[in-house]
């Protein structure tokens, strides 16, 4: 198996040879190169690993860095996000942690704040760049979405349909992320948000700083969309836990509150009644 190992599977990222005595367990393992618990176990970072893992080369301190900030950014949605609300749900019935988790991407997959839409902002990056004039246009009549898999977007890719205003968070994550990546789209970003923001009629969203970012570290959109997958599931995994241990009657249901309520409903015979 170890001596046919290169001729049968076919990958650019992994090496492995066997061991002497058993053609099923490996005996070395590299990563692009490196080996990963001869060089790698204990020297680098998880973040720089994923790096390696995906980039095929160790990052840079700034690459690094905003790695570290992409992934604790997009760990928890938090409970109002459908991805973590879809693991919740799983977990308050008690089914396998598996569960919770396929539900989570199931519900965080999308293009309406999911992962979907972060590949579509990316798309809108690649097509308009740092053009102002070309963001614009794109803002006014947007690209259809793929029709075969898709539902066409109800709203620009990277922006937030129910928002008033940018969210603090949102702010916070484009001015920690333009810190370390002072050039490209995300100080463009930063610069013109007012005027995006204008044209679309909604706020910037977190969706718009991340698509932002990945595509200044050289992500392409399908490389996006699968680490906001993710990434987004450690927030799923811990609330699941949370809820399995709380049970289906402590479920956190959100509250409805009628804008119009007509107050409570009266049957013919009450209304006979009372006339």
């Amino acid at each position: 198996m170890s001596d046919n190992f290169s001729e049968v599977i076919h990958t650019r990222i992994w090496q492995e040879q066997a061991e002497p005595d058993n053609p099923f367990a490996a005996a070395l393992c590299r990563c692009h190169g490196y080996d990963v618990y001869g060089q790698l176990l204990g020297k680098a970072s998880y973040i720089e690993y994923l790096y390696l893992l995906l980039k095929g080369e160790r990052p840079g301190a700034a690459a690094a860095s905003s790695f570290e900030i992409l992934a604790v950014a997009l760990a928890n949605p938090g409970p109002r996000d459908p991805s973590v609300h879809a693991a919740m749900a799983t977990g308050a019935t008690g089914t396998p942690a598996s569960s919770s988790l396929m539900a989570a991407i199931a519900a965080g997959a999308g293009g309406a704040g999911g992962a979907r839409e972060v590949l579509l902002a990316m798309q809108t990056w690649a097509d308009c760049g740092t053009d102002l004039e070309a963001w614009l246009a794109r803002l006014a009549a947007p690209v259809p979405n793929h029709p075969l898999f898709w539902p066409q977007a109800e709203h620009a890719p990277g922006f937030d349909p129910h928002g008033v205003r940018c969210a603090t968070p949102v702010l916070q994550l484009l001015a920690a992320l333009s810190a370390i990546l002072p050039e490209g789209r995300l100080a463009w970003l930063a610069e013109n948000r007012a005027a995006l923001e204008q044209a679309s009629g909604t706020p910037l969203a977190q969706n718009g700083v991340v698509a932002a970012a990945f595509a200044d570290l050289g992500l392409t959109p399908a490389q996006g969309e699968m680490f906001t997958l993710l990434w987004r599931l450690p927030g799923a995994a811990v609330h699941a836990l949370e809820q399995t241990e709380r049970g289906f009657k402590q479920f956190p249901f959100f509250e409805l509150a009628l804008e119009n309520d007509p107050g409570p409903q009266r049957s013919p015979q009450q209304q006979r009644e009372a006339a």
